[in-house]
C-alpha cells in the first residue's frame, strides 16, 4: 500500500547544488593570477598591485606549493586537476618572466673600467663615516647619492674630498628646506677632468646629469622615483617615464639611483627597453636591495644601476651601510673605447 498523499516519501530529494563549489576553484586561481603577474594582465599600476607584484619571486614559491597540494589533492577528486592545471600556467608565465634575470650573460670584452656606486642614504640617516668609507675602499668614478641633500652633503664632503671627489647636489620641487629627502647628489671623481653638470629639478626628487670630461659621449644619471604608495601611483609611473629620455634617446647612458620599481613592474620595463640592467646582465636581477634590516635572501631589488649597449656590467656588489634601510650597489661597468 503506498504511503498517503503529502508524506512526500515518494518525492526525490532536491540535488544540491554544485555552483558554490565550483567557484571557489574559480576565484582561487584568478585571485593568484591577479597577485603573481598583474604586469602581464596590464593591471600592475592600481594599487595594490603596484606594491605586490614586486614580490613575485616569493609568490612564485607560494604559487608553486599551491599547485604541488593540488595535485596531490587530485589523486582523491578529479575536481583538483583543472585548478591545479591553471595555477600551473600562472607559475610557469611567473618563472618566464622572472628566471631569465638570474642567468649571467656573456662577460664583457675589453673596454674601460668604469665604477659606479649607488646608495639611498634614508633622509641623510645613513651613517656618514660608514659612507665615506665605502668610497675610500670601493673607489667609485660616479655615484648616485640619493636622498642627500645640502645638509647631508656638508658632512660628507670634508671626508671624501681629500680622496679626490666632489659632489653635486640637487633639490627637488617638495623639498621643506630642512630634510635631505628630496636631494640628489652626484659623486664625481677628479680624475675624470672638467665633467658638465645638468640638473632637473621640476619633480619630487630631481635628476642629476654628469657628462663630457673623461666620460666623453656617455652621460652619468643619478636619479630617483617616487614610491608606488596609495596615492602617488600616478606620479610614479611619470617619473619613471622619464627614464626614456636616457633609455631612447640615443646617446650612451648609465642611470643609477632608487627606483622604486622592480623588473617585475611593467612600467619600468617599458621605459627602460633601451637599456641593460646591469644586475641582470651578472644573473643578480633578484639579489633584494630593500629593505636591508632582511635576510640577504629577502626583499626587493629597487635600486638600480641601468646601462645602455654595448656598456656592460662586470662585477657587482651589496654592502651594508648603517643608518639606512637601502644596501649600497657598487658596479664595475666596462665602456666601449
Amino acid at each position: 500500500m503506498g504511503s498517503p498523499p503529502g508524506t512526500g516519501a515518494d518525492v526525490p530529494a532536491a540535488p544540491t547544488s554544485t555552483r558554490p563549489r565550483r567557484r571557489l576553484p574559480i576565484a582561487l586561481v584568478a585571485g593568484v593570477a591577479v597577485l603573481t603577474v598583474p604586469d602581464l594582465l596590464g593591471i600592475d599600476r592600481i594599487t595594490p598591485l603596484a606594491q605586490v607584484v614586486s614580490l613575485r619571486p616569493y609568490l612564485l614559491v607560494g604559487v608553486a606549493a599551491l599547485v604541488l597540494a593540488l595535485c596531490g589533492l587530485a589523486w582523491r577528486t578529479r575536481r583538483a586537476l583543472l585548478p591545479a592545471a591553471a595555477l600551473a600556467v600562472v607559475l610557469v608565465l611567473g618563472v618566464v618572466v622572472t628566471v631569465p634575470r638570474t642567468q649571467p650573460g656573456p662577460p664583457p670584452a675589453g673596454g674601460r673600467a668604469l665604477t659606479v656606486l649607488t646608495v639611498n642614504a634614508l633622509d641623510g640617516a645613513a651613517d656618514v663615516a660608514g659612507l665615506a668609507e665605502l668610497v675610500r675602499r670601493e673607489r667609485p668614478d660616479l655615484g648616485a647619492l640619493v636622498e642627500v641633500g645640502p645638509w647631508y652633503r656638508e658632512r660628507l664632503a670634508p671626508l671624501v674630498e681629500p680622496l679626490g671627489y666632489r659632489i653635486v647636489t640637487a633639490v627637488g620641487t617638495d623639498s621643506d628646506g630642512v630634510t635631505d629627502v628630496f636631494g640628489v647628489s652626484a659623486l664625481v671623481a677628479a680624475h675624470l677632468g672638467d665633467v658638465t653638470v645638468d640638473v632637473d629639478e621640476t619633480r619630487p626628487f630631481p635628476t642629476v646629469i654628469i657628462g663630457g670630461g673623461g666620460l666623453g659621449a656617455t652621460r652619468f644619471v643619478a636619479y630617483h622615483a617616487v614610491a608606488p604608495r596609495p596615492g602617488d601611483v600616478a606620479q610614479w609611473s611619470t617619473d619613471l617615464g622619464e627614464l626614456t629620455r636616457y633609455c631612447a634617446g640615443g646617446t650612451p647612458a648609465i642611470v643609477a639611483g632608487d627606483f622604486n620599481a622592480t623588473l617585475d613592474h611593467s612600467r619600468l620595463r617599458e621605459v627602460t627597453a633601451g637599456c641593460a640592467d646591469a644586475a641582470a646582465q651578472l644573473g643578480r636581477g633578484l639579489a633584494p636591495t630593500w629593505p636591508s634590516w632582511l635576510p640577504t635572501f629577502l626583499g626587493a631589488q629597487i635600486d638600480h644601476v641601468l646601462v645602455t649597449p654595448p656598456i656592460a656590467a662586470e662585477d657587482l656588489a651589496l654592502h651594508e651601510v648603517a643608518g639606512s634601510d637601502h644596501r649600497a650597489v657598487v658596479v664595475r661597468l666596462r665602456l666601449p673605447g
